[in-house]
């Protein structure tokens, strides 16, 4: 059966057509993605939706997120992109982990969370070290909330300490970024496969 993967791009622009390093990076991601026959639907810019502050899975009237999680569950990975700032992951992708706190007690008959069984990855972009900060941040809160990890996990890239330079603004991929993404999308379209096939028994 064919997989399916939703992309959160978590910049803090909240602009569509603003340009974005982290929709570069999901970009290169989603090419790898396409090598294993994973499409990646969509890539929802999270700042542009009213995510409202809390811990529940509807915060009320106006809030964007039950609509999001809605998508989100009906994918089988994962493609969890955003900025470092400030040496960590960026507010509006905390804001995503904090919402699926719901998950923990949004469990089935089997005790399973609504991520159970589902596939996450990292897109992970900044001007300065972080990145294996950022995505330790990310994966301890994700697997807290029921998110399947695969080996390889993160692509990312950081360019020189206290630069100016983007990776949007690259001239070309670096061999690196390319070969990671490529082994991210492979690792996770071969476990998202088992997973459908086999779920967790809970």
């Amino acid at each position: 059966m064919p997989l399916k993967a939703l992309a959160l791009n978590c910049t803090l622009k909240v602009g569509r057509g603003a340009e974005s390093s982290t929709d570069a990076m999901i970009a290169v991601l989603a090419e790898a993605f396409s090598q294993y026959d994973v499409t990646v639907s969509e890539t929802v810019r999270v700042a542009a939706l009213d995510i409202k502050p809390g811990v529940t899975s509807n915060e009320g009237d106006g809030d964007a997120w039950p609509g999001l999680r809605e998508k989100i569950l009906a994918h089988d990975i994962l493609i969890f992109g955003g900025p470092i700032w400030m040496g960590q992951i960026s507010s509006i992708a905390k804001r995503v982990l904090e919402r699926m706190d719901a998950f923990l007690s949004e469990t089935d008959d089997e005790g399973r969370m609504p991520s159970y069984g589902k596939v996450v990855v990292a897109a992970i972009v900044g001007n300065e070290d972080g990145a294996h900060f950022a995505s330790a941040q990310l994966f301890q809160a994700l697997n807290d909330v029921g998110w399947t990890i695969p080996a390889v996990a993160a692509c990312y890239w950081v360019g020189e300490a206290m630069g100016s330079v983007d990776f949007k603004d690259l001239d070309e991929t670096p061999e690196m970024v390319t070969k990671t993404a490529k082994m991210v999308a492979g690792n996770a379209a071969h476990l998202a496969g088992l997973l459908h096939s086999s779920p967790y028994p809970g």
